[in-house]
């Protein structure tokens, strides 16, 4: 029979003896190479090393095109709960912008024509479009030159470096060059963006409130499309599907929604 004061010592050591800790899913993934990731989910590269990686590691910025750039920023707004402020205009392109932050060195660019240069040839099929939908996303290299000469070397066809810039509404020039892959994977593949070194990144002091949580491919070519992004370097999750997509999960004021192309 335990007497009293022993009983509460025993209660004592099994409130204080160290309990086993919790794995969740996501580390158990990672600790298990992966080996339990559904069958029509991938990532570029090693498994063991992209597991956690929802977001590539080198985007720069999303853009969401629109017919009319006041009907893009609404819609976004009515989703976030943030209303991106206009970036300004890109002289011989026919396009205008309006930008909202998604977290350090990354943004949304909400991308229409420029009712002043409708003379220009319509980017991105802007005009025709019914509703706001993802055209187009950039990666960040670093040093945009030498992945040309990278691409160049891998007999990977591409344009540029190619210099480009637009005035703030303050005045302020922003400048870049920009690297195009000659095949885009029918849209799925990003183009390359280096900003200057005196030029302040957009996501710096655009409108605050969203980050982007998810940033995936869709394609029935998912195992072609693994093999071009590793020899990009580029860690995008990758999804089998129909048609190809991309797809971008933002989080927002009003909670999570979802972008498509």
């Amino acid at each position: 029979m335990i007497s009293c004061a022993s009983g509460r010592l025993l209660m004592l050591q099994q409130i204080l003896r160290p309990r086993p800790r919790a794995i969740s899913r996501r580390s158990f993934l990672v600790l298990s190479g992966g080996a339990l990731l559904p069958p029509s989910l991938a990532w570029a590269g090693s498994p063991f090393a992209r597991a956690s990686n929802e977001v590539p590691t080198l985007l720069d910025h999303i853009l969401l095109g629109s017919s009319d750039l006041g009907s893009g920023i609404a819609f976004v707004e009515k989703q976030s709960g943030v209303r991106a402020a206009f970036g300004g205009v890109h002289p011989g392109r026919g396009t205008s912008n309006a930008l909202l932050s998604l977290g350090e060195r990354r943004y949304l660019e909400i991308i229409a024509p420029d009712p002043e240069q409708s003379e220009v040839p319509d980017a991105y099929g802007l005009r025709r479009l019914e509703e706001p939908r993802l055209v187009a996303w950039a990666a960040h290299p670093g040093d945009i030159k030498a992945l040309a000469e990278r691409l160049a070397k891998a007999g990977i066809a591409a344009e540029g470096p190619t210099p480009g810039s637009r005035k703030r509404p303050d005045g302020r020039l922003l400048s870049w060059k920009t690297l195009n892959l000659a095949d885009t994977a029918e849209g799925l593949l990003p183009f390359f963006i280096e900003w200057s070194a005196d030029s302040l990144h957009p996501s710096a002091d655009s409108p605050q409130g969203c980050t982007v949580t998810q940033f995936e491919a869709l394609t029935p070519e998912a195992d072609a499309l693994l093999a071009r992004l590793r020899q990009l370097d580029l860690d995008v999750p990758v999804r089998k599907a129909a048609r190809p997509q991309l797809r971008a999960i933002l989080a927002g004021r009003k909670g999570s929604f979802t972008l498509t192309s």
